[in-house]
């Protein structure tokens, strides 16, 4: 088994450890400290910070690195792009432009109209088809959070995750769900510190299990429709949370015990 070189290790520990959290967002990501922390030198740690700079993981301001941090307008942004990465993967195998395109490569020309006939020479069967078999595991494991509902915290956000990235790979391109996955790296840590409530959770919930099964029986409008109104709602609802704690933080400034 070829070894992973140690600029690869610290990357990944570091990439980790911000998706996670794990790294104060209003702490200064200092080469020494992380150098110190991960048991290296700081030439890999600096490798690694210059690496995530690039993947928008990491911010620089005026006195160095620091963890990246959503503006609200940023927070909305991602959430806008995970609509349309969410929704490409569904328009795979809708008729019409939006799906040929995606079986004929180089084609960009009306990837937005799904309404269209099927250019000349293509049918249905040369459309590109969702591998259901891991969307049906995911519908079980909902259906089971369901009847059980889960704690808040990080494995919730984890599964929930885990359903949208499954969805997209059962699409058939690799690359949109790499996408996904770097957006969700960005919005983890704001959605780790937003704890929902039961009935958050019972809603998100239902609306997995709603897409799912419009997914599973060949639904693909009914899906697309579901699907994007459940991300629009979580936006909205992250939003909302992330301005009450904003109001929070500027009123706790202006007491003291």
């Amino acid at each position: 088994m070829a070894r992973i070189p140690l600029r690869e290790q610290v990357y990944d520990a570091l990439r980790r450890d911000l998706a996670g959290g794990a790294l104060p967002a209003t702490e200064r990501l200092r080469e020494e400290r992380l150098a110190a922390g991960y048991g290296v030198s700081r030439t890999p740690v600096r490798e690694a910070l210059a690496r995530l700079l690039a993947d928008g993981l990491v911010q620089r301001h005026a006195d160095g690195l620091y963890p990246f941090r959503p503006r609200l307008d940023e927070l909305d942004n991602l959430y806008e792009l995970r609509i349309v990465l969410e929704a490409r993967g569904l328009q795979r195998a809708l008729p019409g432009p939006a799906g040929v395109i995606a079986a004929a490569e180089g084609r960009a020309a009306g990837a937005s109209r799904t309404d269209a006939p099927l250019d000349a020479g293509e049918t249905s069967a040369t459309l590109p088809r969702h591998d259901l078999t891991e969307v049906r595991a995911e519908l079980a494991v909902w259906q089971l959070l369901r009847d059980d509902p889960p704690e808040p915290g990080p494995a919730l956000v984890a599964a929930d995750e885990r359903f949208h990235l499954t969805l997209l790979r059962a699409a058939g391109n690799p690359a949109l769900a790499d996408a996904l996955h770097t957006v969700y790296e960005r919005v983890r840590p704001v959605r780790t510190m937003d704890l929902p409530n039961p009935e958050r959770i019972a809603v998100m919930t239902a609306e997995h299990i709603t897409v799912a099964e419009h997914l599973l029986a060949g639904d693909l409008d009914a899906a697309l429709r579901a699907l994007t109104t459940h991300i629009d709602t979580s936006r909205a609802h992250v939003r909302l949370r992330a301005e009450q704690a904003m109001e929070y933080t500027k009123l706790a400034r202006a007491v003291r015990d």
